[in-house]
């Protein structure tokens, strides 16, 4: 039996940080070839409670002594979410070699300028070709946030650490497409600024080729990975992406088509959440056929303008019997929804894409689409529980007579949300 028949195949949820971390932390470790990352947020902020879990700055020593034992360490986080890293990272990361690049730095005008809005949102992760991650956690302390310090209850959030099966290679070959792009993006600029015009023309090429298919910038390289095939297993995962080239509409397509097929139960958890027409409508005409559709949403307050947005579409969701639930206990951040579980249908999603404008028409995300049996079933239990256990329920009636103040907040933010999509020049 050869080494890639003997692969095991294997779909881990994760949730929360603290799982995440101690996994990923084990796998870098065990790296000889390769550890590619990229997060949303990378914060070095030590957890504020004691714990024996691993935390964020653990994921950073492990990313240094890999490279510091001649593993290809690439790091890229973005602009906005992370910004500059501390200067004491940044020297052992260079001392190290450990590669890193900032995705899409703010510059001088920062966000006023409407094309800085499209951020690296996705969470990935791939270690020698033989495991991948994908999903919502960000490199940040289950209890702690940066804008409202520490947390009582653990940030809800999932994760899937995938082995030995075909999506790895995905994960891998749209990370290397990515960095190639923001590495010629970036010698373009040094170029530029030491004025050596020949250089920043092989690099605005090398720019424009990034941009073809995956597949198709590929070359076998020093630099490539070996991909471990499969075997056969009945654990069926696909990555779903979501960029401003080739997979514009790839996510909110694969949840309107789950939700148009769903007999019998919808469950979607989702941090910021405010769903075009389309796909509002869909969960709309599920419910009116007899599904039963479930929602976890936001119930603390953490941005004025999720927060308060999402709250106008509630009316006509619980109008046609969807129920509604407010997760309470801590910071909901998953962005996973699970159909028809327990059915030979069930289909599942784990990833970084929200519900809302900025993760469906602007930022980059990748989200995995399960149709695993056992997989399906776990995610919904965990969703469940948290509905049990951290949600309250909103009533239609108490919907309705929510405060006039409230009112006038909740279209003020979902007003200014559709102003922000005209200035982009997009429709929803």
């Amino acid at each position: 039996m050869t080494a890639a028949a003997s692969a095991p195949v294997s779909l881990t949820l994760l949730q929360g940080g603290g799982a995440f971390f101690g996994a990923l932390i084990d796998d870098i470790n065990q790296a000889t070839q390769h550890v590619w990352l990229e997060t949303y947020i990378f914060d070095f902020t030590p957890s504020p409670m004691p714990s024996t879990q691993a935390g964020t700055t653990d994921v950073a020593v492990a990313l240094i002594s890999a490279a510091e034992r001649g593993v290809q360490v690439r790091l890229l986080v973005d602009g906005v979410g992370t910004g500059a890293l501390p200067a004491e990272w940044r020297e052992r990361f260079d001392q190290a070699g450990v590669q890193w690049h900032l995705f899409s730095p703010l510059g001088l005008v920062g966000l006023l300028n409407p094309v800085r809005w499209r951020r690296l949102h996705r969470k990935l992760c791939v270690v020698d070709g033989r495991v991948a991650y994908c999903g919502g956690i960000n490199l940040l302390d289950d209890f702690y946030d940066p804008n409202h310090g520490t947390l009582t209850s653990p940030r809800f959030d999932f994760c899937v650490r995938q082995q030995g099966l075909p999506v790895v290679a995905d994960v891998a070959a749209t990370m290397a497409q990515l960095w190639q792009r923001v590495q010629a993006l970036h010698s373009t600029v040094q170029a530029a600024r030491q004025r050596e015009f020949g250089r920043m023309l092989g690099t605005a090429r090398s720019s424009v080729r990034s941009l073809m298919p995956a597949k198709a910038i590929a070359p076998v390289t020093e630099d490539a990975i070996e991909i471990i095939a499969a075997p056969a297993s009945n654990s069926r995962a696909k990555l779903l992406l979501r960029d401003n080239v080739r997979n514009r509409k790839r996510i909110e397509r694969a949840y309107r088509q789950a939700i148009g097929a769903a007999r019998h139960e919808i469950i979607i958890a989702n941090a910021y959440f405010l769903p075009g027409l389309k796909l509002r409508n869909g969960l709309v005409h599920a419910a009116q056929r007899g599904v039963k559709v479930k929602l976890l949403l936001q119930g603390r307050y953490e941005y004025f303008m999720q927060f308060h947005a999402a709250k106008p579409v509630y009316g006509s969701l619980l109008a046609a019997g969807v129920e509604i639930h407010e997760y309470e206990a801590s910071f909901l951040h998953a962005k996973v929804a699970v159909v028809d579980a327990g059915h030979a249908s069930c289909w599942a999603t784990v990833g970084s894409s929200n519900l809302d404008p900025l993760s469906l028409l602007l930022a980059r995300e990748a989200n995995l689409e399960v149709r695993d049996e056992s997989f399906v079933l776990a995610l919904r239990e965990r969703l469940v529980q948290a509905m049990r256990t951290g949600g309250k329920q909103v009533q239609p009636a108490a919907y309705l007579a929510r405060p006039l103040v409230q009112r006038a907040l909740n279209w003020v933010a979902y007003g200014l949300m559709r102003l922000a999509l005209t200035v982009t020049g997009k429709s929803y």
